[in-house]
């Protein structure tokens, strides 16, 4: 027996405002923080946007935990691990069953790499400090009737990664 909700119908929506926003910046509420807040501000009703590109968000599974993706990427003959749960939207691949590619991106300041925080589960851990985000490249595709709530980030542009953002691993001896 299978079982579908439409629970991730308000996520996608949200989703879709974001991916027109974002191709517009592209192309030429009252909290602080929120996803209409950020839309808003990406695009701006008179300004044209404030000059970035993405609004970067953090899902939420039914377990009301955020969901941490990981990926692999090459950089130089070298690969490496990212594992985040900050996302940003790039297209719905299957709009009928609310499949959308999403591009990992790590935060990122000055004082860590981008696997300093390899399985941490923290949210607030992670992004505490946080100057930046990197654009890595690693995509993936997700469907969004797992997911449960989202929480959007306030407007950036994501750099992008690099190997020397990429700290040496340290092997654990037991």
């Amino acid at each position: 027996m299978s079982y579908h909700s439409n629970k991730g119908n308000c996520v996608r929506d949200i989703l879709k405002k974001i991916l027109a926003a974002q191709a517009e910046v592209a192309m030429a509420d009252e909290c602080d923080v929120s996803c209409e807040r950020s839309i808003r501000d990406l695009v701006g009703p008179a300004t044209g946007g404030n000059g970035d590109t993405t609004i970067p968000f953090i899902l939420y599974c039914e377990d009301c935990k955020p969901f941490f993706a990981s990926g692999v990427k090459k950089i130089n003959d070298t690969f490496y691990c990212v594992e985040t749960p900050i996302f940003k939207a790039i297209k719905f691949t299957d709009e009928k069953k609310n499949c959308i590619k999403l591009e990992l991106l790590k935060p990122h300041n000055n004082s860590m790499s981008l696997n300093s925080h390899c399985s941490k589960r923290d949210v607030c851990d992670l992004v505490n400090g946080v100057t930046e985000f990197k654009s890595t490249g690693i995509c993936m595709t997700f469907d969004l009737n797992c997911i449960c709530g989202i929480t959007c980030l306030d407007t950036t542009t994501p750099v992008p990664v690099t190997e020397a953002d990429f700290a040496p691993m340290h092997v654990r001896e037991d």
